[in-house]
């Protein structure tokens, strides 16, 4: 997690790239000081979902904004699991921050392969025909693709989801922090509308290195009992959990129940 690099990518084309922690204002601003006029973009997840859910600190996606706006730096968002998950217009839509560049995957293709991005008209004309930049794919705009991802994303602008799905997650969310303490067991569980995930640790989870030092073995744990009583939570502690339209109140009850149950056994 968090590295540049794999196996078959040149340490030249990784020695282009800087890895900054979730979070790290100071150093967010000190590398922009030190470094701003050669960094073409910041790419980043807005929330943070392929480590747990990781969410931001209160001004820290606003100050991504600002350094990169002030460096002339192309801001891109990471919204293949929050767009149109945690809002219809995903993260963006929920703190109010325009990035240049959207990318996006997942729920855009209503269950099938789809992958998306998308952005600011000056960037967007760069790409072919109306500009250089040649970007095609074997199954790009597929009929079948693209018919099922304008059903879903029709489905979800009429149905409104958004609201109860809040509702659910924050039931989830105060029902494992509720029984965790009375227990007295350490336990964070970030939660942002139909999105939530479990670290067994003492602080807050802020970044990377703060999720991979979580008690895993824990969620193992809870994991095994989960399953065993029917919940099926992602099968690694750096997953995030999502609640669907599928879901009801009742379901979200008797899961927090289970849940609520694998935690006491541990």
């Amino acid at each position: 997690l968090g590295n540049p690099d794999s196996a078959g990518i040149p340490a030249s084309f990784a020695a282009e790239t800087i890895v900054l922690d979730y979070n790290d204002a100071d150093t967010l601003r000190a590398t922009f000081a030190q470094q701003g006029a050669d960094i073409a973009a910041i790419i980043v997840e807005p929330y943070p979902a392929n480590c747990g859910l990781i969410l931001p600190d209160a001004g820290y996606l606003e100050l991504l904004r600002e350094l990169c706006t002030a460096h002339k730096s192309v801001l891109i968002f990471d919204e293949v699991m929050t767009g149109f998950r945690v809002a219809l217009g995903g993260v963006q839509e929920r703190v109010g921050i325009t990035p240049d560049l959207t990318a996006m995957g997942k729920i855009i293709g209503g269950g099938l392969p789809v992958g998306a991005f998308g952005g600011k008209a000056e960037i967007m004309n760069q790409l072919a025909p109306l500009g250089p930049v040649y970007q095609a794919g074997t199954l790009s705009g597929n009929p079948l693709a693209m018919a099922a991802g304008i059903a879903a994303l029709k489905k979800l602008k009429e149905t409104n989801p958004y609201p109860l799905f809040e509702t659910m997650g924050r039931t989830m969310r105060a029902a494992l922090l509720d029984v965790a303490k009375a227990k007295g067991f350490p336990l964070q569980v970030p939660q942002v509308g139909s999105m939530f995930a479990l670290f067994f640790s003492e602080q807050p989870v802020r970044n990377n290195e703060d999720a991979t030092s979580s008690q895993t073995q824990h969620f193992n744990t809870l994991f095994k009992y989960a399953l065993d009583h029917g919940v099926y939570l992602p099968p690694s502690a750096y997953e995030t959990c999502f609640i669907c339209t599928a879901h009801n109140g009742r379901d979200i009850e008797q899961a927090a129940e289970i849940l609520a149950a694998g935690i006491r056994s541990i």
